[in-house]
């Protein structure tokens, strides 16, 4: 029993240096704003071939955003032992623009306006990192007359190659969304990445998807949810 509890602790502990998962962040002028209304605008997948570490993942804020909101305190460098690019796949921006489309219908006092909406508005406007997407978004919630637009960036969508019993490589997913007033403040920033890691190097997470490797939809799921387990705006409904 003693030999047990001991593996079990080793195994938490090595869960505890797997690398982080979720970062949030919010404005510390986020408490002057009322926000009842987002236009969220469809996510875009990053064409660029990304690096998919295994160590960890550094995603960094586009520059021209740095100046003029906020991003996640997430190290600029990061030396990794062994890296591996990714191309992200076109459609992931739509499967993860769409699991974020139904986890806000569940909040109450937030009205998110329709896809479409947003889709069509957005042709006009830049929601690139090559320029300055907070303003973009901003105009487009300007143009609908939100209170706020959701913007997104997905950075890396790896697919397992395997089974759930084994994969290699497991998947990964990352990505990164931000809520932009419509004068231009960025309130709130959201950061996830994870590259599944087998029990041995992540034991709560291993265990949290079933003792299985998953999908990188299953895995993009969790990671939306937990996202937005610290959206400051609505309600989330039991």
């Amino acid at each position: 029993m003693i030999r047990v509890v001991a593996a079990g602790l080793v195994l938490l502990i090595m869960s505890g240096c797997s690398g982080w998962k979720v970062k949030t962040a919010s404005s510390d002028v986020l408490p002057r704003y009322a926000i009842q209304s987002i236009a969220l605008v469809p996510f875009t997948a990053i064409t660029t071939p990304q690096v998919r570490d295994q160590d960890g993942f550094v995603f960094s804020t586009p520059q021209s955003d740095r100046q003029q909101g906020i991003s996640s305190a997430i190290p600029p460098d990061v030396e990794h032992r062994s890296r591996q690019a990714s191309v992200v796949p076109a459609y992931a921006a739509e499967r993860i623009t769409q699991l974020f489309w139904k986890r806000l219908q569940l909040r109450e006092g937030l009205h998110i306006l329709p896809l479409g909406d947003s889709a069509k508005a957005s042709v006009d406007e830049p929601t690139l990192p090559d320029v300055r997407p907070s303003a973009a978004a901003a105009e487009i919630a300007k143009k609908l007359k939100a209170d706020a637009a959701m913007i997104g960036f997905v950075s890396m969508y790896q697919e397992r190659v395997g089974s759930r019993l084994g994969a290699d490589p497991t998947a990964s997913v990352g990505f990164e969304v931000k809520v932009v007033a419509a004068d231009g403040q960025v309130l709130w920033v959201g950061n996830y990445y994870e590259r599944q890691r087998p029990l041995t190097e992540d034991f709560m997470g291993f265990v949290q998807r079933g003792g299985g490797f998953v999908t990188a939809e299953e895995l993009a799921e969790y990671g939306v949810d937990e996202v937005l387990k610290e959206f400051p705006f609505g309600v989330r409904r039991e």
